[in-house]
């Protein structure tokens, strides 16, 4: 099935079957990490609650970055810098929080504010774990 053509509940039993995959791959984000936890909470939570939405979208988003960037790098290779890394990075998390946001139809600031916890989530996880994943 074209990816264009995906239902919310095909998209999420997407996400979780690739959760399941890489989940014993990754040393990034583990299956009881903060980003694993609010990626399980998010995809659970059916209604618009603004005062946890961002922090759960960011941590899904985060996760989702992760994963992508795996599958970057193994088709790719390495980037030639770390700040192109991390651009690389922010730029999967930010698709993913505007997926999401287009799809749930969240406001502006619920936008914004998941992105940016979200680009900072993938830099600290980056830096912390020495350029590796």
């Amino acid at each position: 099935m074209p990816l264009n053509e995906l239902t919310v509940n095909d998209e999420v039993a997407l996400v979780e079957e690739l959760f399941l995959t890489v989940q014993f791959k990754m040393g990034w984000f583990s299956d009881d990490s903060d980003q694993a936890q609010a990626y399980n909470t998010y995809n659970g939570q059916q209604e618009h609650d603004p005062s946890v939405i961002h922090e759960l979208i960011a941590g899904a988003a985060s996760y989702e970055a992760a994963k992508a960037y795996e599958n970057h790098v193994a088709e790719n290779g390495e980037p030639d810098s770390h700040a192109k890394a991390k651009e690389i990075l922010a730029g999967f998390a930010g698709a993913f929080v505007d997926r999401e946001v287009e799809t749930r139809g969240l406001d502006f600031f619920d936008k914004e504010k998941a992105k940016y916890d979200a680009y900072e989530q993938v830099h600290d996880a980056y830096d912390n774990n020495e350029n590796q994943f």
